[in-house]
């Protein structure tokens, strides 16, 4: 039997259908409020798939079509690269479909770009669901590109409609920044990165539904960790990006930090869904751009603000050549965007403040709430 989600975001939207209710429940879950994600009646596979509510993704446990999927890239001339973590084969045929298998995670695509219809199979349900949920994501980028949006790597908190963006490299503070002013009262928009729009009335910001990663120094410092380890013990499912050590870390009760073998923390990874069930916070769904933050975290530094915030660079704006995980490998973006200039042009005349954090989460939490203030006020 049938089950759909739809998501949509501004103008774009993207129905999810599947005969295995876990996977529509999955894309439920994780695009929840932030990309108003609903139960809809089912709409017909066979009767077209650009519907007149955007994309039409179906997702399904086919062992047979992933095999047959699988055969149909073999038989053409295929490229290898790394998609979302892991070896990708695909091939593109001379009427325009666009076939890609991922051998190791028993996964297979096919997509039609004259339809804008996508197919995902596979062998296990909860590997079709993640993978049906980050194309949810991208065939939802590609629209709101073409409606004029650009993404920047930023975190976002929101109070009264006014955003407050947080930038720097991984690791600067964009996490902490956000999670702390979101316990000071703010509301959380986006944890890593953001869509926003110039518009007559200002910059328009909208969420990235992702997974957010949290160090367990962060949630002990800001009293988070017990509640979260707590609900692990009682059957509470983290994010399948979540290493098993992490795991394993959390029913130990340890909080020392682990590292991979390239020397990159790893962290619990939240659900979307969770950082308003597991962490309460307050989730919002959109508001304009009023204020720029660039932390930086320092663990024997006092809490102050800094000389001279920097200004944007590259580094700041997400596209095509900068997007290493997901290259767009089925072409759902759109190949020429909209200038950024306007963007960066007016994100300029905001008002900002660079910041010095440390690992005292009260001492930075009062530092940063008194610093948004002031950036508001202004």
């Amino acid at each position: 039997m049938l089950s759909a989600t739809r998501i949509h975001a501004d103008q774009a939207a993207v129905t999810v259908v599947s005969e295995t209710k876990e996977i529509t429940d999955w894309a439920l879950r994780y695009f929840g409020d932030w990309w108003n994600a609903t139960t809809v009646d089912v709409p017909a596979p066979d009767s077209g798939s650009m519907t007149e509510e955007g994309a039409l993704l179906l997702a399904d446990v086919d062992s047979r079509r992933m095999a047959d999927i699988e055969r149909l890239v073999g038989d053409y001339d295929y490229d290898e690269v790394d998609y979302a973590n892991a070896r990708t084969l695909v091939a593109r045929h001379e009427d325009g479909a666009i076939y890609a298998a991922q051998p190791p995670q028993r996964l297979a695509y096919h997509y039609e770009p004259a339809t804008g219809r996508l197919v995902i199979v596979g062998a296990r349900a909860q590997q079709v669901a993640v993978a049906a949920s980050r194309l949810a994501r991208e065939l939802v980028r590609g629209q709101l590109l073409r409606a004029g949006f650009h993404i920047l790597h930023s975190s976002c908190v929101v109070l009264d409609g006014k955003a407050v963006l947080a930038f720097g490299p991984k690791g600067a503070g964009k996490t902490t920044t956000a999670l702390l002013l979101a316990r000071e009262g703010y509301e959380l928009l986006a944890n890593d990165r953001v869509f926003v729009r110039p518009e007559p009335g200002g910059l328009r910001i909208l969420p990235w539904p992702s997974a957010a990663a949290i160090g367990f120094g962060l949630l002990e410092s800001t009293g988070l960790y017990e509640p979260v380890r707590a609900r692990v013990l009682a059957g509470e499912q983290m994010h399948p990006t979540q290493d098993q050590r992490v795991t394993d870390a959390l029913h130990a009760g340890s909080t020392k930090p682990i590292w991979n073998a390239k020397g990159k923390e790893l962290k619990p990874q939240f659900f979307p869904d969770q950082l308003s069930s597991l962490l309460r916070m307050t989730l919002a769904t959109e508001a304009h751009a009023a204020a720029l933050l660039f932390p930086t975290v320092e663990a024997d530094a006092e809490p102050h603000v800094a000389d001279a915030p920097r200004g944007l660079g590259e580094e700041d704006f997400f596209t095509g050549k900068t997007e290493d995980r997901y290259p767009d490998i089925f072409r759902l973006a759109p190949e020429n965007t909209a200038p950024a200039t306007d963007l960066a042009d007016r994100l300029a005349q905001l008002p900002r403040r660079a910041l010095v954090l440390n690992h005292d989460s009260s001492t930075s939490a009062g530092l940063l709430a008194k610093t948004a203030e002031g950036l508001l006020s202004e």
